[in-house]
C-alpha cells in the first residue's frame, strides 16, 4: 500500500497527509506494515477511514493559512 503514495510524495500536501495518515494508523495499534497483514475488507476499511482522517487535518491545516494569509496581506510566490 505504501507504494502508491510514494509517487505522490514530492507532493509538500501529500507528504503531510501521509504523517496524518500513520497519525491515525498508530493511533488504532498499527503500521503500514500490519495493515498489510490484516484481512483485505478490514485493511480496505481503515484506509478509508485514515484517509477521511487525514483530509481533515490537511483541509484544516490549509483552512488556517489561508486565514494567516488573509490576515497579514500575504500574497503566493511566483
Amino acid at each position: 500500500m505504501e507504494e502508491e503514495f510514494k509517487i505522490r510524495m514530492e507532493d509538500p500536501e501529500a507528504k503531510l497527509g501521509k504523517l496524518y495518515i500513520e497519525e491515525y494508523l498508530r493511533s488504532r495499534g498499527y503500521t503500514w506494515e500490519t495493515i498489510c497483514n490484516l484481512p483485505k475488507e478490514q485493511a480496505k476499511q481503515l484506509m478509508i477511514e485514515a484517509s477521511t482522517y487525514a483530509a481533515t487535518k490537511v483541509a484544516a491545516v490549509e483552512a488556517r493559512a489561508h486565514f494567516v494569509e488573509g490576515i497579514h496581506g500575504a500574497t503566493t510566490p511566483e
